[in-house]
């Protein structure tokens, strides 16, 4: 064994079970925002242990939420089931219920268990104490103006007309995201004015004090912000390059913020992403192409000692992803990593089938230097493994600290999967 890998080694902690969750938490301590990744979107371990430790984060410490890589409007849903908010169903049947591609993302069997276990828990706690569940992503552009027409209906009826005049330049677009950017592309006009104006002036009427229903107001205002965040997402992909992905980011990360200030001081926020969106970017070849991501504005706004980033990964097994984007969800076979990947040093040097890794302020050579570390999409090619899906990263800045699986499995989504044999795609395309 080399030195490096006897370095691995002995920084392997165990993570057989949610009890060897400990030093993590230890390492959380205060911090305000604990940022948990995935290497891909359909992986069982990342998903059954970002719970385990979501768990312990809400009952232990105290956590005031999560915040999801997923829609608004669904995951509001979602909300509301879990925090008890209306009559609404079991959250499993909320999830069943999406149905924007990558459905699986969100409606796995993983997902609901957990959801079920968050509305126990807030059942049995006052309702300002409860835990909520919130999508921070920007995709949803009909559902959020649906929303926000729904909303005035009910709260403010005679605001309708005003709100359907602003979004009635989306109407030849068909609900088609995609349509609506091309047309931007090629006629010099849009509808950002509208909406703008539109939302600027929901949300100086929505803040005023006597809201019925404070939390009903800041949905009907974020699904305003999301409507706006949207029209520019989808503006900016058709001309490629980066701005779409970093338009993407900042409304994540302003979502973020908006949360922690509804829920008042002393908030503290769970964050489930990709680990391209949590892994601070800084410290991969994102930054040289431009790229910034949540990982990186999450600790420049809120300090490094309050956040804490944690990354996952694994060497070989299975997973749950599309060969092309919208087409059918397939479960893919995960061939062994590229060698001299992150992912091939640990499984030479980490003799158990997975491991916690804590990471030093002072870092030993393996994660200071930089080395390929594989991030599969929702779209994903197990067969062209050799010329993408790496990024570049030193390991020891971009997290905190690591789950390292050397054998993953599928997840299960709650519709049906292909076995191997909608939207464009955002960039990069393991998002």
């Amino acid at each position: 064994m080399d030195e490096v890998e006897a370095q691995v080694r002995d920084q392997a902690l165990p993570l057989r079970d949610p009890d060897d969750l400990e030093p993590l938490l230890e390492r959380v301590g205060d911090a305000r925002v604990v940022l948990l990744g995935e290497a891909s979107h359909g992986t069982h371990e990342y998903y059954a242990w970002r719970a385990a430790l979501t768990r312990r984060l809400i009952g232990e410490r105290g956590f005031s939420f999560v915040g999801v890589e997923g829609d608004w409007p669904d995951c509001y849903r979602v909300n509301c089931s879990v925090t008890l908010a209306s009559a609404a169903e079991d959250p499993r049947e909320v999830l069943r219920g999406y149905e924007r591609w990558p459905t699986w993302m969100w409606a796995n069997e993983e997902v609901a268990e957990f959801t079920r276990w968050l509305r126990a828990h807030n059942a049995a706690r006052p309702v300002e104490a409860r835990a909520g569940f919130y999508g921070l992503d920007v995709y949803s552009l009909w559902d959020s103006l649906r929303a926000i027409l729904g909303y005035l209906e009910e709260h403010e009826p005679e605001h309708v007309e005003t709100a359907r005049a602003a979004f009635r330049c989306f109407e030849p677009y068909a609900e088609d995201p995609q349509a609506y950017a091309r047309a931007t592309r090629l006629v010099p006009t849009s509808c950002e004015h509208a909406v703008v104006s539109m939302l600027g002036d929901l949300r100086t009427r929505i803040s005023d004090d006597g809201v019925p229903d404070r939390d009903t107001a800041f949905n009907a205002q974020q699904n305003a912000l999301v409507a706006a965040g949207a029209e520019a997402y989808y503006r900016a992909m058709v001309r490629g390059g980066t701005e779409s992905w970093n338009v993407r980011d900042h409304h994540m990360a302003d979502t973020l913020d908006r949360l922690l200030d509804h829920h008042g001081p002393g908030a503290k926020a769970v964050v489930w992403e990709h680990n391209t969106h949590v892994g601070d970017a800084r410290y991969t070849d994102m930054a040289d192409r431009g790229l910034v991501n949540l990982g990186q504005l999450a600790r420049e706004r809120y300090g490094e000692d309050d956040v804490v980033v944690v990354g996952f990964g694994s060497h070989h097994g299975s997973v749950v992803a599309g060969e092309s984007w919208g087409a059918p969800m397939q479960r893919m076979p995960l061939p062994p990593a590229r060698p001299g990947s992150t992912e091939a040093l640990l499984h030479d040097s980490v003799p158990e089938a997975s491991a916690l890794f804590l990471f030093p302020r002072e870092l030993p050579t393996w994660l200071a230097e930089e080395r390929a570390h594989r991030a599969v999409g929702v779209v994903y090619h197990p067969g062209a493994e050799r010329w993408g899906n790496y990024v570049p990263t030193v390991l020891g800045r971009r997290y905190d600290a690591f789950c390292w699986f050397d054998e993953s499995r599928a997840l299960t989504p709650l519709h049906d999967v292909h076995t191997s044999g909608a939207e464009m795609e955002t960039y990069p395309s393991a998002d």
